[in-house]
């Protein structure tokens, strides 16, 4: 089960989003305007290897007109990924752990293999800011039974909408697309051609929080 360290981070991982949000696709800020921002959930999920870090993060943006919620899949790790620069969200000093790469974890194979685990029911969401706690307010969910967590593929693509991860499955070849949804609407809910999701509590202004889609699986056409 990971650890989470009562410790200093440098930067933070606030003041690592302030510079990467902003240069995403799917960023809805003003061009030039920096965001302000601040935690409002998210969750963990375990490496089996037990070396990187794994991070579901929602931050909301507080700077313009009307607040908007991010959702943030990081990875951290001791080194860095070789070839993997493009997607370095930055470098951190943990108080506890030293130098960490912070990764956009849907670049990671790590990641994406956990979350298509929790998609299928193979892998158990852990609580955001405590150790070996399981979340159960997170769910995974996918329509049909039996599937494993194996992937031999995967493909991502950002656009003005979210991340797409094509992956295909093993050992049947099977082509999915997993949708990460990067702007949380809270209350957003999946569609009924998906074939999966994982949803997760989403705060609202009033104190109360809504069901939000965080991921979306659908059949790759």
């Amino acid at each position: 089960m990971a650890v989470i360290h009562r410790t200093t981070l440098t930067p933070t991982k606030l003041e690592l989003l302030t510079t990467w949000l902003p240069e995403q696709p799917w960023y809805r800020g003003k061009a030039g305007q920096q965001p302000e921002l601040v935690k409002s959930g998210g969750f963990r999920l375990d490496d089996p290897e037990g070396e990187v870090g794994i991070e579901f993060m929602a931050v909301t943006d507080t700077s313009g007109d009307q607040p908007v919620t991010y959702h943030v899949p990081f990875t951290y790790r001791s080194a860095p990924i070789a070839g993997a620069d493009a997607a370095l969200v930055g470098t951190t000093e943990h108080g506890v752990l030293g130098q960490r790469w912070a990764y956009d974890g849907t670049r990671d194979p790590v990641l994406v293999t956990q979350l298509f685990a929790l998609i299928v029911g193979e892998a158990e969401p852990q609580m955001q800011s405590t150790s070996d706690t399981p979340d159960p307010s997170v769910t995974g969910w996918f329509a049909e039974t039996g599937i494993k967590a194996a992937l031999v593929s995967t493909t991502v693509t950002d656009d003005p909408d979210g991340t797409d991860l094509l992956v295909e499955t093993a050992p049947d070849g099977r082509r999915l697309t997993i949708h990460i949804n990067r702007v949380l609407r809270p209350g957003q809910d999946t569609d009924e051609q998906a074939l999966g999701h994982v949803t997760a509590d989403v705060p609202l202004p009033d104190g109360t929080s809504a069901r939000t889609a965080f991921v979306v699986v659908h059949a790759h056409p």
